[in-house]
């Protein structure tokens, strides 16, 4: 039997020790094997379309995504992937995704993402594939929606979702798919 510093019996009753191979089963007792795991996760897709000439952020249709951590302690990664057009800037909102945007300096706008392609003929068909990744504190174990906005950056331009600015019905020009990712992770 196993003795503590203090001379007293220490009892080993865990039944975990086969789960951590070559660990001491009084060390097994003390594993926490919650931490740093994927608790959940949550995935929404979304292949059609979404346009807004708006030049203030507006909800894309279709990308949001919501969770329901089972701890106040559990962090939720975000995992975006758009399809975007040009001329466009994106943020997200829910828990506290409102906060990861850029530095307030001058009269710039603050976002996550701001995308603004130099437009040609030879570009103007053409979509670009951002990613996001956040990790976020929410606190809380109430559900939490994240929802993707977007932005037109200059008047007149329409912004696109899962397509290019100039889309002409061939198969030289495509259309896209954009995804929003959740996974609760244990803390």
């Amino acid at each position: 039997m196993a003795v503590t510093p203090a001379g007293t019996p220490y009892v080993e009753s865990s039944d975990n020790v086969a789960d951590y191979p070559g660990v001491s089963l009084a060390l097994a007792n003390h594993i926490d094997d919650t931490g740093g795991k994927v608790l959940q996760v949550v995935s929404v897709a979304k292949t059609d379309v979404f346009s807004t000439s708006s030049s203030t952020f507006t909800n894309i249709t279709g990308m949001a995504a919501t969770i329901t951590p089972s701890s106040v302690s559990s962090k939720i990664l975000l995992l975006v992937q758009l399809t975007m057009g040009a001329e466009q800037q994106l943020r997200i909102t829910g828990g506290n995704a409102a906060n990861y945007i850029g530095d307030a300096f001058g009269s710039r706008t603050r976002a996550v993402v701001a995308y603004r392609q130099y437009i040609t003929n030879e570009f103007i068909g053409l979509t670009q594939s951002v990613g996001i990744t956040y990790l976020d504190s929410p606190a809380t174990a109430s559900a939490v929606t994240y929802q993707i906005q977007v932005r037109s950056t200059l008047a007149g331009p329409v912004a696109f979702l899962n397509r290019p600015t100039e889309s002409t019905d061939n198969t030289t020009y495509a259309t896209g798919a954009s995804s929003i990712t959740l996974m609760e992770v244990g803390a």
